[in-house]
């Protein structure tokens, strides 16, 4: 709680009633007195007097005492007492004036040193200040309007407790898509939401990590038992429902469909078993239409990172079940435009039946899946499609597997297995290979330098090889393995123009950052929830957050802090588009990460996070042109914030002050925590508030 400010001013103290002040002045006239007789025989009494008489005149009637002989006993006195006092009153005046000259002489010269030698200076500062004042603008905006602006915001309607701003089904097909383009991201004018998003009616807090993994409520996602009975594909058939809960457990202890068929891939790629995968360089893995993730859930258990994307759904979401499940995933598509991705980002790219048709547009989805693979990288399809003996293989099919064969031969791709349903590829590590291909070839040429950009924000799909040109074009095998990745080494950190001590004094910083953060969240976690059915004991705060969302990952220290401390987190490191673009760095540490506005809204489904992180996002958007305010930005955290689910924002002060005051709208739990620097902590908790049942 705040302390109360208690005004007054310091060394004053004014006297209970109008008597006693009438009786301390009538007490100290006759010492007055007593002190007049004597001043004679004490000439330093002058010395006191004298400066405060001609600055306050005294007009009673004289005290000094009169000798016999007529003239005043004081020696140092010149004529009369009124003579005195005009001699006084005059040497006042002259003294006031020859002030008062040397003054205005003295100002003159320094007004006239300064605009002579410091104007370029005035000038600078003055600049300097402007550009503070329209830094300050964007907080100050926020609580300049009054109590009205203060005001809790308004619930969303029951319509968009699932829904994605930018992702609208009926606002795209306004515009007119075609060929599944609807699924694509389309952020107007009108994707803001201006109020909280409530979870549905019964919604539960998922289960801790890592029981969430296998089970999750069917009341927290969009999706009807028949929607989960009705489901084809691998990883789909391994859900089953369970009264109010939905189980991914196998549905046999004796065979695991997905543990074999991780097997199958190793085994594709030369290696005895699944858990040979990191030794072969691969750590970061994008799944394509993931199914709702358990391809994925079972590559953790081996340290393997996989990223699931797939296109937004009104209901039964890929997506939103596999963050349910405490898995990565986003909101991304194929469609028309190129995946928020830096080129060479992932070792490998999974597609088990993910509805591409990577055979239409003369391949330019492969084309995409190229730029992000790593040289040396791998593409796993499985499809009816690719069964030269399954019983569906017509003419048809037989003519599209044709050209995904051509396509992936022009990439210079080398296919390395092929069985049952699923065929494995490997990129090209040799760039020369792109320039001795055939005349004709599809794609026909190497990007250009104005067709490629490093870290691409969903720019229309490009028909020419990518990556080329990148100093980043290292062979996966030439990489070190995982954990060792996560530590570049100083060859490496040259690449994106970093030193050594440079990155080793930000992990060091955010190793201590992390140790404290946990500090002060552990008491507030386990005063504030106790143990919750289903739930193993914890080691404090071990498993109480899973999926974490940081805002301005910058090298991606926070991730790897929170790994080293032993967390079972994974990290969504998003780098502002607008800023230092490190992302690449980031995915080449063995971390995922995208790049984001965060003036937009992000990829995701509502209540997808159980923590959000910023630091220093504030500052650097309070420096550049606002296209959105702060509240905006808050309103989005909220709307990817899962009930009870933790923010914590670290930044200037006065920033963090302004933040504090939008916590009210927001109906967070708020505090600040100061620190020994100029920057303050905002530690937040959302409350849960549910919609009544209609």
């Amino acid at each position: 709680m705040a302390r109360p400010l208690h005004r007054g001013i310091s060394g004053m103290r004014l006297s209970g009633n109008s008597q006693d002040l009438w009786d301390s002045q009538m007490k100290t006239k006759p010492e007055k007195e007593d002190l007049v007789r004597t001043f004679s025989s004490d000439n330093s009494y002058l010395a006191l007097r004298f400066p405060f008489g001609l600055l306050f005149p005294d007009n009673s009637p004289s005290k000094y005492g009169v000798g016999e002989n007529g003239f005043a006993s004081d020696p140092f006195s010149i004529g009369t007492p009124r003579s005195r006092h005009k001699l006084i009153l005059l040497s006042l005046k002259i003294s006031l004036v020859v002030i008062v000259f040397l003054a205005l002489t003295g100002s003159f010269w320094w007004t006239i040193s300064i605009s002579t030698s410091s104007q370029r200076h005035i000038v600078h500062g003055y600049r300097r200040l402007q550009e503070q004042l329209v830094s300050d603008l964007w907080d100050i905006g926020e609580i300049s309007l009054g109590t009205s602006r203060l005001r809790e915001l308004e619930f969303c309607s029951q319509e968009s407790e699932n829904s994605v701003p930018c992702f609208n089904m009926s606002e795209n097909l306004a515009l007119d898509s075609s060929d599944g383009e609807m699924f694509d991201r389309q952020c107007g004018q009108g994707s803001r939401q201006n109020c909280l998003v409530l979870p549905p009616v019964n919604y539960r807090i998922p289960l801790r990590w890592p029981t969430g993994k296998d089970v999750i409520w069917s009341n927290n996602v969009k999706i009807t038992a028949q929607e989960v009975r009705s489901s084809g594909s691998l990883t789909k058939r391994m859900m089953m429902l369970e009264d109010d809960q939905i189980s991914f457990r196998s549905a046999s202890p004796m065979f695991d469909g997905v543990e074999d068929y991780s097997h199958q891939i190793a085994r594709m790629m030369g290696l005895i078993n699944d858990s040979q995968l990191i030794q072969a360089g691969v750590r970061t893995i994008l799944d394509i239409g993931c199914g709702y993730g358990s391809f994925g859930a079972h590559l953790f258990s081996k340290q393997l990172l996989t990223m699931c994307i797939a296109n937004y759904e009104a209901s039964g979401s890929q997506v939103q079940l596999t963050l349910e499940r405490g898995l990565p995933a986003m909101i991304g598509s194929f469609t028309s435009k190129q995946l928020p991705y830096p080129s060479l980002s992932f070792d490998m790219l999974h597609c088990a039946r993910c509805n591409i048709d990577w055979d239409k547009k003369d391949g330019i989805f492969l084309v995409e899946v190229d730029r992000v693979l790593k040289p040396g990288g791998y593409f796993v399809w499985t499809s009816p499609l690719t069964n030269t003996q399954g019983f569906l293989r017509n003419k048809e099919n037989q003519k599209r597997w044709n050209l995904v064969q051509n396509f992936a031969e022009n990439l210079c791709w080398e296919m390395l297995s092929q069985q049952d349903d699923t065929v494995l590829w490997r990129k090209t590590i040799n760039k020369n290979c792109y320039s001795s291909r055939k005349a004709g070839s599809i794609p026909p040429t190497i990007c250009g330098k104005g067709q490629e950009v490093e870290s691409p924000y969903y720019r229309p799909l490009e028909a020419c090889i990518a990556g080329t040109r990148s100093r980043r074009w290292i062979p996966l095998q030439a990489k070190s393995t995982w954990p060792s990745r996560s530590n570049l080494n100083k060859s490496e950190l040259a690449i994106y123009g970093l030193r050594s001590e440079e990155f080793a004094e930000d992990a060091e910083n955010w190793k201590r950052a992390v140790a404290n953060y946990w500090s002060l969240l552990s008491p507030l976690i386990f005063s504030d929830h106790p143990k919750r059915p289903g739930d193993e004991d914890p080691s404090p705060p071990y498993n109480m957050v899973r999926n974490v969302l940081d805002m301005n990952a910058h090298f991606g220290g926070f991730n790897n802090a929170l790994l080293e401390s032993g967390k079972s987190v994974w990290v969504m490191n998003v780098v502002p588009t607008t800023g230092p673009n490190y992302l690449p760095l980031i995915l080449d540490r063995g971390f995922v990460g995208v790049l984001h506005d965060w003036c937009e809204a992000f990829p995701t489904y509502p209540r997808t996070y159980d923590m959000v992180h910023a630091a220093g996002l504030l500052s650097f958007e309070a420096g550049l042109k606002h296209r959105c305010t702060m509240l905006d930005i808050f309103t989005e955290i909220d709307r990817l914030l899962r009930p009870e689910g933790w923010v914590i924002i670290r930044d200037a002060t006065r920033l963090v002050e302004s933040a504090r005051a939008l916590t009210t709208q927001l109906r967070w739990d708020a505090r600040v925590i100061e620190l020994d620097s100029d920057e303050r902590l905002l530690i937040c908790q959302k409350p849960i508030f549910k919609r009544q049942a209609s």
